[in-house]
């Protein structure tokens, strides 16, 4: 089911299947919850799942200028409050989604059972790659998504995906074509000013996934593995032929992982699990 929801001063698109203990997905830059799907396909059967269109992607409203990940954290927050859910969940992450997951661990730590971070990152960009996310917005609101859709979709996928899946890079295309600019923009700017999130690893102390495709080039599998090590309960998992976009890339390998993750990490939290 769809809902409109309206938290914070703006207005989020989000799924919401299936019942039983939540689970919150949140999609990577510049995409929107369709990312998901597979999941949701399969965790919905036995678990509530979550999967918003971030403020500024999707079908959710746009919020102009700068959108911080402080800002999307507090909009999940928000938003699990617009939806009645008080007890704690997973929240699972891709790319951005992680950074947004680092400043939720931040802000609402109590309200997380466990913490699924796929294809993501600690560190902060350094000073060049903070100024080419700048001038990405400003080049994005003149000259529209296609530019962001031609820089980012080579390094998305394994080769394997690329060239046996070619229908899989061009939905993903689609998807950032029809995002709106200036969301885009919004996000850039604050992933540009996110700070260092490693500082913030040995004191997570819910039960933690860390996934990685074999072949991602954007968050490379040794700089997750360092990620892991540094969460005191956390499982590290390389999906085999996938590269940046895992969950999509390989679903079936990506949903055993979680689920054994979920069954085995979070067994006595989740009473109803096997």
């Amino acid at each position: 089911m769809q809902h409109r929801i309206e938290i914070l001063g703006t207005t989020l698109s989000v799924a919401d299947v299936g019942q039983g203990p939540p689970i919150l997905f949140v999609h990577g830059f510049p995409l929107d919850h369709t990312m998901w799907r597979q999941q949701l396909a399969e965790f919905s059967r036995d678990h509530r799942c979550i999967a918003p269109d971030l403020r500024g992607f999707g079908q959710s409203s746009v919020t102009a200028d700068k959108v911080s990940m402080e800002q999307f954290a507090d909009d999940l927050a928000a938003l699990l409050d617009a939806l009645g859910i008080t007890e704690p969940i997973v929240l699972c992450g891709l790319s951005m989604g992680g950074y947004i997951a680092w400043q939720f661990v931040r802000r609402h730590a109590v309200r997380l059972r466990a913490l699924i971070l796929c294809d993501t990152r600690a560190v902060p960009d350094p000073p060049e790659a903070a100024a080419g996310r700048l001038k990405l917005a400003d080049d994005v609101v003149r000259l529209g998504p296609e530019l962001v859709a031609n820089a980012m979709l080579p390094r998305l996928f394994a080769p394997n995906t690329s060239a046996q899946r070619p229908e899989w890079v061009d939905e993903l295309r689609q998807v950032m074509l029809a995002t709106n600019p200036h969301g885009i923009a919004a996000a850039s700017r604050g992933m540009a000013e996110r700070g260092d999130a490693r500082p913030l690893l040995p004191a997570i102390d819910c039960p933690t996934l860390v996934l990685v495709g074999e072949h991602d080039v954007i968050s490379p599998p040794a700089e997750m593995r360092d990620i892991a090590t540094s969460i005191p309960n956390s499982v590290f998992q390389i999906i085999a032929d996938a590269g940046h976009m895992a969950p999509l890339e390989q679903p079936l390998a990506t949903n055993a992982a979680i689920r054994r993750f979920i069954e085995s990490s979070t067994n006595s939290l989740f009473s109803h699990e096997s």
